[in-house]
């Protein structure tokens, strides 16, 4: 079979693990899971004051994602880095 050279490649990021997958994104509280390692974090302005940010990376798939602690957003959270 040849692949159709005008037809775009399918993204090159890796797929999610069913845990990553499961992971309710944009929602202050939301858990992630055991296989999430923390990594660097960060302090950002917001209209309220600062916020942390911290970088996690799944081991099991490589996603990398992102928690923001804003306690004033509801819609804060998990993130994946890049999407």
């Amino acid at each position: 079979m040849t692949q159709d050279l005008n037809q775009p490649n399918e993204s090159k990021k890796p797929a999610l693990c069913d845990s990553c997958a499961a992971i309710q994104r944009n929602w202050r509280g939301a858990p992630g899971h055991p296989e999430l390692m923390q990594g660097v974090n960060r302090k950002e302005p917001r209209s309220h004051g600062q916020v942390t940010i911290t970088k996690y990376r799944c081991e099991r798939c490589g996603t990398q994602w992102e928690y923001e602690n804003n306690k004033v957003n509801l819609h804060a959270g998990w993130s994946v880095v890049g999407e």
